[in-house]
Order: structure tokens, then C-alpha cells, then sequence
């Protein structure tokens, strides 16, 4: 009996050790994370809970070797003790979930591994297969806390944290709807400022579910906008590792361009995200967006962080044909245009120069006006009750 005794005490003391290690496993597996994404993210029990769904004890251990988002074959064998065919497996679990991208280098044809962050990132990889499994379901509502935490987090340090989002790179580049723009030269900053020329750049291009769409079709908020779900678009190595990983599917460019230009016409904007968020960069993704569902946007719209990009054009309103129907007012994704004396008013600080007030005009009375390269940065909103 006293054996006993002494076994089920040692057996307590066991799991009382082990829930310690393993919190301090998702720890350091969340903190690397968060490290590898361009935003910060609260390491809270709820990103412990979203981490322990999409991948193992034993894949949560591996990735803390990432100091660096981004390795190479060779520096990853150098970190781990794998065999060749168990890391082969590891990384290719890793690739599947979406934790992991990885794809051959330009210069070395060496494969590169680049760890996740959370958002933009996991939240992308995690809902672009359109899949709507429970487990879908429970991380949509996972993710939601998470950035309800962080809209608290933000709006009880508001302006620190402004000082905080200002040493962060911008998301995405905004590409105005291209009927409405002229041609241009080229600048090194925005190389291409048409969608379709974009998509021209590429022989590789995977059409993917809108991510931002999904979550919310399964959070029960479905989009006010369109009924369309396969208009998100990976491009180039980004889209051959989709492809091989079933995140998405193989599309020509002219079925692009029709997605793209039934986009336009419901007045999403095209946002435009680069490698490693550098606009100097190649492009990785065009996104095609509604202020009801893009991550972007709600973030914006729930306190959470500003909204910051790189943009080139900024609209003009006509004044003589301008008659004040409102449709710029409300169709507006930043909600940056008043009517006063029943003409439109662009509040400039506030716009993205996405190009929808413009394209959408039933007067063709606003047009978009060249300002050449810039950031855009708007404070996230505040929200009265915090």
C-alpha cells in the first residue's frame, strides 16, 4: 500500500513537472513565432491554444531552432539532430499545416524555410483551403480572441502603442483599379501599379480561397460585398509551394484578370503584399478586399493596429459633375468621404487611393490623381468603450 502511495505521489509530482515543461514548450514556441511575424502579438494561453492545434509538441519544439524567420537547408540540418529522412517529414508536416513555407532559392536553388508569423501568416495559411472542419470552427473563434486581446491591449496603450505600430513596415501595397489610371513609368519603390500587369509578371499563379471571407463565413458573419470566395491569388514560388501543398489550385492569367475585373466591379480593392513586406521585392499575393471581412480592415476597425500601406494615387472629385448621390460615401472602405452641400469630400488623410469611389462613380465624377510613391499611416481607431 505504502508503494502505492509513493507511486501515485510521484506520478502527480510527474504531471505537475510535465505541465510546467510543456507550458514552457508553447511558450518558446509562441514567442518564435511572434518573432517571425512583422506584428506584435500578446503571447497569452489563447495563442498557446491556437498553436497547440496546428501542430505537435514535437513540431513546436522543432521550430524554436528559427532564430531567423528564414533558414536554409543546410543552417537547419546544422540546428537538429533529425536524420535526413525524419527532418524531410518534419518540414514537410510543417509546409502541409501552413506553418512553414518553403521554397528554392533564386541565386543558390538551396531550399529556404520561413517560419510563420501569426498574422499575416498562420491566419492566411490556416483558412485558405476553405475547409470548414471543427477544428476550422475552433480556430476562427481562437483567432477572434486573439485579437480581441489585442485591441484591448491597444486601446489601453493607445499611444504608445502608435509610437509602437509606426516602427513596423507596412502590410501591403494598394493597386488602384486600372481603368481608372493612366500609364506610368516605372518607380523602383512600386515597380507596377496596374493588378493586371501584376499578374502579367508571373507564369506561376494559384487561385486560393480569400482566407479573410472564410473565417468570417464560419464565424457566421458572412461578406455584405460578394458572394465570391476563390479570388485571392499566390504568385510565383509562393504559388508553385501552394500548389504543392493543396493550398490552392493552378490558374492562367486571363482567368485571373476576369476574377480580378469582376472584383473591380464589386468595388473590392486590390492590395498587393510583397516578399518579406518589402515593396522593393517581388510579389507573393494579390488580395482582392471588403472592408466587412479583410483582416486588414477589421483590425483596423476593432482597435487593434493602424492601417498602413503603400499607395500612389489619391482621388479628386469633379465638383460640376458631381451630384451628391452618395454611392463614394458608402461604398468607401476607410470611410473618408462626406458630402457638404451635396458634393463629395475626400478627407485625404484618411484615404488608401484604392481607386473604388472612382471606378464605381455613376458620374465618372472623381478621377485619380498620380502623388507618386507613398506611405500611408492611419492611427487604429479608437474605440469608446475601453
Amino acid at each position: 500500500m505504502h508503494f502505492f502511495f509513493i507511486q501515485f505521489i510521484l506520478g502527480i509530482k510527474f504531471l505537475r513537472m510535465h505541465g510546467k515543461m510543456s507550458k514552457k514548450l508553447w511558450y518558446k514556441a509562441a514567442r518564435t513565432v511572434v518573432k517571425a511575424g512583422k506584428m506584435p502579438f500578446p503571447i497569452s494561453d489563447t495563442l498557446f491554444e491556437l498553436l497547440q492545434i496546428i501542430m505537435t509538441e514535437e513540431q513546436a519544439k522543432f521550430i524554436s531552432i528559427f532564430k531567423k524567420p528564414s533558414l536554409n537547408i543546410d543552417q537547419i540540418k546544422a540546428k537538429t539532430d533529425l536524420n535526413e529522412a525524419s527532418l524531410d517529414m518534419m518540414l514537410n508536416n510543417l509546409m502541409d499545416k501552413g506553418v512553414v513555407v518553403g521554397v528554392p532559392s533564386r541565386r543558390t536553388g538551396k531550399m529556404v524555410y520561413r517560419l510563420l508569423g501569426p498574422f499575416p501568416g498562420l491566419f492566411e495559411y490556416t483558412f485558405m483551403r476553405g475547409e470548414t472542419t471543427e477544428r476550422d470552427k475552433k480556430l476562427v473563434l481562437l483567432f477572434e480572441k486573439l485579437f480581441d486581446e489585442m485591441s484591448e491591449g491597444t486601446q489601453k496603450n493607445y499611444d504608445n502603442m502608435v509610437i509602437q505600430y509606426k516602427k513596423f513596415p507596412p502590410i501591403v501595397r494598394i493597386v488602384p483599379v486600372e481603368e481608372e489610371i493612366e500609364e506610368i513609368p516605372v518607380d523602383k519603390i512600386l515597380p507596377h501599379e496596374e493588378v493586371s500587369k501584376i499578374v502579367d509578371r508571373y507564369n506561376e499563379i494559384a487561385l486560393v480561397h480569400c482566407y479573410c471571407r472564410h473565417e468570417k463565413d464560419l464565424a457566421g458573419d458572412p461578406c455584405k460585398i460578394t458572394k465570391e470566395r476563390l479570388n485571392c491569388f499566390l504568385l510565383g514560388k509562393s504559388a508553385q509551394f501552394a500548389i504543392e501543398h493543396n493550398f490552392g489550385k493552378p490558374i492562367l492569367k486571363e482567368e485571373a484578370k476576369k476574377i480580378i475585373k469582376n472584383a473591380s466591379d464589386e468595388g473590392l480593392v486590390h492590395k498587393a503584399f510583397h516578399v518579406h513586406l518589402n515593396p522593393e521585392l517581388e510579389e507573393e499575393a494579390i488580395c482582392n478586399c471588403c472592408k466587412c471581412c479583410c483582416g486588414i480592415f477589421s483590425l483596423y476597425y476593432k482597435g487593434v493596429m493602424p492601417y498602413h500601406c503603400y499607395s500612389c494615387y489619391t482621388p479628386r472629385v469633379k465638383e460640376d459633375d458631381c451630384i451628391g448621390c452618395g454611392t463614394c460615401v458608402e461604398r468607401c472602405p476607410m470611410e473618408t468621404i462626406d458630402l457638404e452641400d451635396g458634393i463629395a469630400v475626400i478627407k485625404e488623410e484618411k484615404c488608401i487611393g484604392c481607386g473604388v469611389c472612382a471606378h464605381l462613380c455613376p458620374e465618372n465624377a472623381i478621377e485619380l490623381e498620380r502623388t507618386g510613391p507613398r506611405e500611408v499611416f492611419i492611427p487604429p481607431l479608437k474605440i469608446k468603450d475601453n
